[in-house]
């Protein structure tokens, strides 16, 4: 965890998300899929730190948007297309993360794939004209 605002600007300038898309990504899937996690004071108590830092690690090797500039475009765009896939069948955030931080209403869902399915027009664009 060693990113400030810097490690998701990236990600954040290229998709474009509005105030509330970034509140409800810095709320929700920022801790595990950045490297802007903010641990909670659970984490200093074993074995919750193991099972954490492990679920974490494996969560920022699937999608860490603190990597984004270092992702093809292709990937960008399944990288986005999972992150809709997974809010559609309820899968993200997962069950054990919202226990302690709530899930996503229905209205953060839609606002939140509203701006995925957005996000993902230019990739699909891009990849289109790389393909001719």
């Amino acid at each position: 965890n060693n990113g400030g605002y810097q490690s998701v600007a990236a990600f954040e300038n290229e998709t474009n998300p509005s105030q509330e898309v970034m509140g409800i990504l810095k709320n929700n899937c920022y801790d595990c899929h950045s490297d802007q996690t903010q641990y909670p004071w659970y984490f200093e108590i074993a074995p919750f730190s193991y099972w954490m830092a492990d679920h974490i690690k494996h969560a920022k090797g699937e999608f860490n948007v603190s990597a984004w500039d270092n992702y093809s475009i292709k990937k960008k765009d399944h990288k986005l297309e999972e992150l809709i896939e997974k809010v559609e069948k309820k899968e993200m955030p997962l069950d054990s993360y919202t226990w302690i931080h709530g899930d996503l209403s229905e209205e953060d869902s839609k606002t939140l794939l509203l701006w995925a399915d957005l996000a993902r027009l230019r990739y699909v664009e891009e990849l289109k004209v790389s393909s001719k």
